[in-house]
């Protein structure tokens, strides 16, 4: 049956009118109940949500405005502004870093109260780890929870090879973490978080790095900062001891690959699957590649006419990524 976190879940999208991450949930119980063996459940809510996204199409809904906060002027370049509907309770996570992303997410929900007693809640986070293991994501599905805007720094607009220049569109990233408040984050962080005093080290780049430092410390906003990178090893030892929370990243175990395959096929037929030899074949990929390769499993089954998932639908998949690899 559905989980806590679901059940949650479907309140709260509920409440906020959000009838795609209502369904999304909605799917997830249904795979939830196929994978406990409850199939004619499973199936009963698979039919429902069917016919209620047909619904969707076919009768006037509700719609619901969104007040996208789009940067103007120079920080339209420096920033790309979205608002995300994925949730914690849409990813997969080991138990660890769910409690921790919860955490951030509770603190910010209670800020008045914490700021009360002169305690300030976490929101600056460094998130580390292989890519495809849902780092950026994570920003997406706190940008969710809290309904706020997820505020994307692109590194192309911010660095130039001008002295000062960078430093500068920096400073007024922040300055808009102030007035915006919204979820920032620096994907690719190691672009700027290098280590200083490296053999390759370039001195622009080393004031700009500085300068972030400063930014971070002096940050006094109400938006939540984090950071991404897949390249701990070169980050400056400095960066880590700004940040409220360094949370590491992994590729997905086998127990989370097969939730993962499950939330992304709840649409099809999977009882019949051999999930040894599926699993055997999922091991060493990342989130992202499992995702992907579910995808591909489904538009075969989709181009052939059926709802079934076979177990060499998924396989012949993840050893089709497998040759994309260098």
């Amino acid at each position: 049956m559905a989980t806590a976190e679901q059940l949650k879940a479907l309140i709260r999208s509920y409440a906020h009118g959000d009838d795609s991450h209502f369904l999304s949930v909605a799917t997830q119980i249904a795979a939830h109940a196929a994978k406990a063996g409850k199939e004619q459940l499973a199936e009963d809510l698979r039919r429902l949500v069917e016919d209620a996204k047909k619904a969707r199409i076919s009768a006037p809904h509700r719609v619901v405005p969104v007040p996208i906060a789009q940067p103007t002027g120079d920080l339209a370049g420096l920033v790309a502004a979205s608002y995300p509907k994925i949730r914690l309770a849409d990813m997969v996570l080991s138990d660890g870093i769910r409690q921790r992303l919860e955490r951030v997410v509770i603190e910010d929900r209670q800020s008045t109260l914490l700021l009360s007693h002169s305690l300030a809640p976490r929101r600056k986070l460094l998130l580390i780890g292989p890519p495809g293991c849902g780092k950026s994501m994570t920003a997406a599905a706190i940008a969710g929870e809290l309904h706020l805007p997820l505020l994307s720094v692109q590194f192309h607009a911010l660095i130039t090879k001008y002295m000062g220049e960078t430093a500068a569109k920096l400073h007024q990233i922040f300055e808009a973490m102030t007035k915006t408040k919204g979820v920032y984050l620096f994907d690719e962080f190691d672009a700027i978080g290098a280590q200083r005093g490296t053999g390759n080290d370039v001195g622009e780049m080393r004031r700009v790095l500085n300068s972030f430092l400063l930014f971070l410390e002096q940050d006094q906003s109400e938006s939540i900062i984090i950071a991404a990178t897949n390249l701990v090893g070169v980050l400056d030892d400095a960066l880590f001891r700004r940040f409220d929370d360094v949370i590491p990243y992994q590729p997905p175990t086998a127990g989370m690959s097969r939730e993962l395959i499950c939330n992304r096929l709840a649409m099809f037929e999977i009882a019949g699957l051999g999930w040894k030899r599926v699993l055997q074949a999922a091991g060493g990929h990342s989130h992202a590649e499992v995702v992907k390769a579910c995808e591909d499993a489904a538009k075969q089954a989709v181009l052939n006419e059926r709802r079934i998932i076979h177990t060499n639908d998924l396989v012949q998949a993840f050893n089709a990524r497998d040759k994309r690899l260098p």
